[in-house]
Formats: C-alpha cells, sequence, structure tokens
C-alpha cells in the first residue's frame, strides 16, 4: 500500500510540475520585466485612451481582451467606452441601433460587415457593451476608401463626395513616410501582400489618422476609451497612436502588445519597447481561424 500511494504522489506531482511548466500566457513591462494580469491592469488603469493590440487569431489574446474590458469596467463603470479596428466607421449607426435596442442581433449581422471571426473573437466584447450600456466606436476608414488609396494614393479620397468624407479622417491626411511602422512594410514585401505597392502604407496609415480621428471625436475629459486592434497598428507607439497624439498631445496613453513565443517565461529581446505591456502566448496555441 505505501509503495503504491508513493507511486501516485510521484505522478500527481510530476502532472502538477508539467502543468507549472506550460503557462498560456505571460504579461512583461516595455523593459521585459515579468509582472501578473493585476499589475498590469494597474499600470493602465488611469490612461485616457489604451490600445489593445491584438494578434486576430489568438484565442488567448481575444479572452485577455475581455476580461480587461471586465477588470476596467468594474474600476470605470460607465466612463469606460470601447471602440475597434474590426468595424467600419460607416456602421457607426447600425452599431448604435444594436446597441440601443433598435435593431436585433440578427440584423446588425446581417448589415455590419462583419469579420469572419466576429462571433468567436468579437462578439463578447459587443456583448459586453450593451449589456452595460457603453458606447462603442465603429473606427476604422470603410474598406472602400482604403482600396482607393491603396490604388490612388491620398489624392484619391478628394474625389469622394462630402457625405463619404464624413467617413475618414479629415483631408489632407497628415503622413510621415519614414515612420518605421510605414517604413517597414514596403522593406517586408508588404507584409505579405502580392500587389504591393508605394500606396500600401499610405493605405495602412489612413486607417491609423481615421481611428485616431474617431477616439478623438469620442474621448471627453473624465472618460476612458479602450480600443481593440491588431498589434501592428499601435506597436512602438506608432500608428494610431502617433495620430492621436498628434491629435492631443496632453492624452495619457497605454499600448499593450502581443507576440508568440517558443518559451513564455522571459520576453524577446525584439520584443522589448514595442509597448507598455506585452502578451506573449505559446507559439503552437490554436488559432481562431
Amino acid at each position: 500500500m505505501r509503495r503504491i500511494i508513493f507511486t501516485l504522489s510521484i505522478v500527481a506531482l510530476s502532472i502538477f510540475s508539467y502543468a507549472q511548466d506550460m503557462p498560456a500566457y505571460s504579461v512583461f513591462t516595455s523593459e521585459g520585466k515579468k509582472v501578473n494580469y493585476g499589475e498590469m491592469i494597474s499600470g493602465i488603469k488611469d490612461a485616457d485612451v489604451i490600445f489593445f493590440g491584438e494578434l486576430h487569431d489568438n484565442p488567448i489574446v481575444h479572452w485577455l481582451q475581455l476580461e480587461t474590458t471586465k477588470s476596467l469596467y468594474e474600476l470605470k463603470k460607465d466612463k469606460l467606452i470601447l471602440g475597434a479596428e474590426m468595424f467600419e466607421s460607416d456602421n457607426q449607426l447600425i452599431m448604435d441601433e444594436f446597441l440601443g435596442g433598435l435593431i436585433s442581433e440578427n440584423k446588425f449581422e446581417e448589415e455590419a460587415r462583419l469579420w469572419p471571426n466576429y462571433k468567436t473573437d468579437y462578439k463578447p466584447l459587443v456583448q459586453f457593451a450593451k449589456e452595460m450600456n457603453l458606447s462603442f466606436i465603429a473606427a476604422n476608414i470603410p474598406r472602400r476608401y482604403a482600396a482607393l488609396v491603396f490604388s490612388k494614393g491620398f489624392e484619391g479620397l478628394n474625389s469622394t463626395s462630402d457625405e463619404a468624407k464624413e467617413y475618414f479622417a479629415p483631408l489632407p491626411i497628415q503622413y510621415d513616410a519614414e515612420l518605421a511602422c510605414y517604413k517597414n512594410m514596403l522593406n517586408m514585401g508588404g507584409m505579405g501582400m502580392k500587389h504591393s505597392n508605394e500606396n500600401l502604407p499610405k493605405a495602412q496609415a489612413v486607417k491609423d489618422a481615421t481611428m485616431a480621428h474617431f477616439i478623438t471625436k469620442y474621448w471627453k475629459e473624465g472618460t476612458q476609451v479602450l480600443f481593440y486592434n491588431g498589434t501592428y497598428h499601435s506597436d512602438n507607439h506608432q500608428g494610431i497612436v502617433w495620430y492621436l497624439k498628434n491629435a492631443n498631445k496632453n492624452l495619457k496613453i497605454k499600448t499593450i502588445a502581443s507576440t508568440m513565443q517558443k518559451d513564455v517565461t522571459a520576453l524577446d529581446d525584439e520584443a522589448k519597447g514595442t509597448a507598455d505591456f506585452i502578451l506573449v502566448t505559446p507559439e503552437n496555441i490554436t488559432r481562431t481561424h
């Protein structure tokens, strides 16, 4: 009997040790210091605007987005405003009508040009906004206008109607081609795009400028905007953050970046400095799409 108990104890200890060696995520500061989730929340809770940079197909990051939203709501209540890259500005009316109970969930989902992973990854955030009566910013430029910039440059936007111009940042679009986030897009072969050209970073920039524009429109003194976006849009405090700082240099901005590593117990050197807090998840996790 003692031998059996001893054997079972060794097995249980081995299982426990194995589980301890398999964390689902880690959080690090910009300098690479490992912190816990609560410390991350404490570090962002007083910001005016928080950018939660995500990996679009990463389920752990999406779960942490929802948990972060809940944690900030406990602190800010109705002063919290949500917003996202994944919803285009010409769908703001539809978003507002759904959140206000004027249209059904089915109608919203039929008409809002939702991303393929909406139901698994973004629907919980929208539902939380509805349940808590929070505003949700549909902030991104409609993709047809981003495509126009890709084909004709910023000048292509000049020919759009006055109504169309309500859906993107005011013209002329400010642009710094030397910012690493835009310069690197061409150096990396258009981030995998087959038909890249010199307008590709401009198409990225008009998205960033537009999202910053609508965040500025919704933010008021005493509120807090939690914004969900692809991590590249806010990494290194560039992209949307650069435009937002130019619009209001007094805003207190915090950023969260997401990355994947084989080992999540220490932050790789190349990830340091990308954000105020960096979420690291294992490379071999199952993706949502």
